[in-house]
């Protein structure tokens, strides 16, 4: 039928150009350097290639132009036979106990390169491991953050601190009331100081300062970085960034790791903003001074054929004379991608877009607010399940006079079925007097065939929207519903062919359709038998087998997802259902 197959192609299409744009959106060539920033760069004292080498600058006179940041190059490597424990035992560190975070701090190097998340768990079991975020060099997927200073000329100019270095502490632990601050003396004049202070939740604050106490003075600059070793497995396919990312001068950019291992270098200057590195839920993000211009870069490199991915940040030259001191301030958040917490701290630090760390997605600004709908439903009823249906009843309520006019168009449709069947019966085999003739028959009953599609595309951008909200955000894991489930962000975890755990069998992966993908078929069956039937009898085979395909493509997504598309499909058809009574349709 035209206005079935014309809806069909309008929501292939709807799709087809979300993705694309998606697509094309984090695959656009990066800016060009600054005029005068594309120079050759020099590494600084203690540099390795272990992807924690600082952003250099060239050799120059104070106050002139810094060149890009340098990368990485040969030396360490994480071994994966390292256990993780037997690293962190054998350097010297800081205890970091907070009632949201546990680790360390390396006093070689001064990095922080050892936390995990107290409030999340790898599984649903209570006692199963904390969430490891961040992990030192020489274990099997290093993850860590260092700031520091680096100065003109390098080694030769000034001995400067780096990933040898062992600085003394004046506490044994960090925590929300105990800042750490650690101390080291180049033994030719400059003494470096880093405090390091940690909220209640995931922000750091490490505030750098250098003191000269010889007599000539000394030109440096502040830099910030994270490295990470090894390509993590990504599960969002073109529905979730994950890799780096940062917002530069107002505008977000997205670097998936794929396309850094071809570009190998993106640099660009930003005043205000972030950048880091994410996972689908986790976040590691440096935060510069918001009221200063800063170099910036994402690189990738190949260290012993294992993949190193780095972020930095480089700011301007600081001249610090005898006798005087300069100091610097960088905020690291590593955490949870909480959204009220990231738009707490972009408020209270001026950290512009620091929310769109979270993939919202293409429409922004309807996912967001339909993601704060939900917090605000699920803060009354306890129950993110719930909030679910309670948010999808409340769309519901919002596009029921588009709904209303979509399916009393269908119904006006069915009820010309048996007029279509004659007329295709008539002229079957002469198609432009068929068309014709179908036209005249909806001028006369005044039946408009695009009414019953345009009202359902207009909600299209909405469904992506909530889509994106189930799939993306971090308060749908591990939250509970009822009865078998006990994730939402997970698949059903039943499955039809062991009798949903009868039989102690385990089906291979494309056998796992649960009770929910089934409800949501039967859900799915059930409304297309309201619809006006194509009389093409390819075209009905076709329509018949969408459920099914659907239910098999939906099984191993997260069961929220399945939940509310199955409740969506229970509304429509009790919408359908009394409209179609209302107007003599048959049901």
């Amino acid at each position: 039928m035209i206005e079935s197959r014309n809806l069909i192609l309008a929501i292939v299409l709807s799709v087809g150009i979300l993705f694309a744009f998606e697509f094309l959106y984090r695959t656009d060539a990066p800016p060009p350097p600054p005029a005068g920033q594309q120079g050759t760069t020099e590494m600084t004292q203690g540099q390795t290639g272990d992807g924690g080498a600082p952003p250099a600058p060239t050799a120059q006179a104070p106050g002139s132009a810094v060149s890009p940041p340098a990368p990485p190059g040969g030396g360490l490597v994480p071994s994966p036979t390292n256990a993780r424990a037997d690293t962190l035992e054998a350097t010297p560190r800081v205890v970091i106990n907070t009632p949201r975070l546990h680790g360390s701090i390396n006093l070689i190097g001064g990095r922080i390169d050892d936390l995990t998340l107290a409030d999340y768990r790898q599984t649903l079991d209570p006692d199963s491991p904390e969430i490891v975020l961040l992990s030192p060099t020489g274990a099997q997927n290093a993850f860590f953050a260092n700031v520091g200073w680096v100065v003109a000329g390098g080694a030769e100019a000034m001995p400067m601190p780096g990933p040898q270095t062992q600085w003394t502490a004046d506490g044994g632990s960090l925590t929300t009331d105990s800042p750490v601050t650690l101390s080291w003396d180049n033994g030719a004049g400059l003494r470096f100081t880093r405090t390091l202070t940690v909220d209640e939740n995931y922000l750091f604050s490490v505030t750098q300062r250098v003191e000269n106490t010889g007599n000539t003075p000394a030109t440096l600059y502040p830099y910030g970085l994270i490295a990470r070793h090894g390509t993590p497995e990504v599960t969002g396919f073109f529905i979730l960034h994950e890799g780096l990312l940062g917002v530069f001068d107002g505008t977000l950019k997205e670097v998936d790791y794929d396309e850094l291992q071809e570009t190998a270098d993106i640099s660009q200057g930003t005043t205000g903003g972030w950048l880091g590195i994410t996972d689908k839920y986790w976040l590691a993000a440096l935060v510069p001074d918001p009221e200063q211009t800063v170099d910036t870069r994402f690189t990738h490199r190949l260290v012993d054929n294992r993949d190193v991915y780095q972020t930095d940040f480089r700011g301007g030259g600081m001249t610090i004379v005898p006798g005087g001191q300069i100091s610097s301030v960088t905020r690291l958040f590593a955490g949870a991608k909480e959204v009220r917490l990231l738009d707490g701290y972009s408020e209270a630090f001026n950290i512009e877009g620091f929310d769109r760390a979270i993939d919202f997605g293409w429409f922004y600004f309807l996912t967001k607010p339909i993601f704060y709908f939900m917090i605000y439903i699920n803060d009354h009823v306890g129950n993110f399940g719930i909030a679910i249906l309670l948010l999808t009843v409340a769309i519901k309520v919002a596009f029921f006079p588009l709904a209303n006019k979509s399916y009393r168009a269908m119904s006006q449709m069915k009820k010309l079925q048996p007029e279509m069947v004659k007329l295709r019966e008539r002229f079957g085999d002469d198609r432009t007097r068929l068309n014709q003739e179908m036209m005249a028959l909806y001028k006369r009953e005044k039946v408009s065939p695009a009414s019953g599609c345009l009202p359902m595309l207009i909600q299209i951008p909405v469904f992506f929207a909530l889509y994106k909200v189930l799939f993306v955000t971090i308060e749908m894991r591990h939250a509970p519903f009822f009865g078998w489930i006990q994730d939402l962000s997970a698949p059903d975890p039943t499955t039809l062919f062991n009798l949903f755990g009868l039989i102690p069998w385990q089906p291979p992966e494309i056998l796992l359709i649960g009770i929910w993908p089934l409800i949501m078929g039967a859900s799915m069956f059930l409304q297309q038998r309201l619809n006006p039937q194509p009389p093409d009898p390819l075209q009905a085979k076709i329509f018949l087998a969408l459920p099914f395909i659907f239910t098999i493509m939906l099984a191993r997504f997260p069961a929220g997802l399945v939940i509310y598309w199955a409740w969506n499909n229970v509304l429509s058809i009790l919408q359908q259902w009394v409209i179609m009574r209302r107007m003599g349709a048959k049901v």
